[in-house]
């Protein structure tokens, strides 16, 4: 099962060198297959990207992401775009960019559209209950979608111990993705 983890600044900090240290020092920890520069609220967002890009590189990190930001995510050379689930639109211009794509899906509709504009992987949340995400989807939803639909799919939400990916595990889910589990 591949693992994606995900940026915040709240764990990372907008700071550049604190956050060339955390990223660092996480990536050695927990070595994961696929990563994703997640930042919506700081200033200096570029700056942090070209930072992450290259800690990641260092790193040998096998699959790079920018999440949103399409024209970084050309700019800065890496795999590919996590768009959210509002930025369906973005979608052909990210795959006509070279780019690989994952969407954010919170729906059966939302997988469907998905498969539809021919997007990489969907991630699939909240599975796990998670702060401020709503009502968790559970493990019977998320085993449900998973043997429905043709697409790989990387559960989201509340996965934040060894124990919930060992439960994940027994779905047949592609992935997890998580922020506060590599921290």
């Amino acid at each position: 099962m591949k693992s994606y983890l995900i940026t915040d600044p709240k764990y990372y900090s907008n700071d550049k060198q604190i956050f060339e240290n955390t990223l660092t020092q996480i990536l050695r920890n927990k070595i994961p297959d696929m990563v994703c520069f997640r930042d919506k609220t700081s200033q200096n967002s570029e700056e942090l990207v070209a930072i992450f890009t290259n800690v990641c590189r260092n790193e040998n990190i096998e699959t790079i992401f920018i999440n949103s930001y399409v024209d970084l995510a050309i700019k800065y050379k890496v795999d590919g775009v996590h768009l959210t689930s509002a930025q369906f639109d973005k979608i052909q211009y990210a795959k006509y960019s070279g780019l690989q794509v994952v969407i954010s899906c919170h729906s059966e509709e939302d997988i469907k559209n998905a498969i539809e504009q021919k997007v990489d992987f969907i991630t699939y949340s909240p599975i796990f209950p998670s702060p401020n995400k709503g009502e968790p989807k559970g493990l019977e939803e998320l085993e449900k979608v998973v043997k429905k639909y043709p697409i790989d799919i990387i559960a989201l939400g509340g996965i934040i111990s060894d124990k919930q990916i060992k439960k994940l595990e027994k779905t047949d889910v592609y992935g997890f993705a998580s922020i506060r589990y590599f921290v």
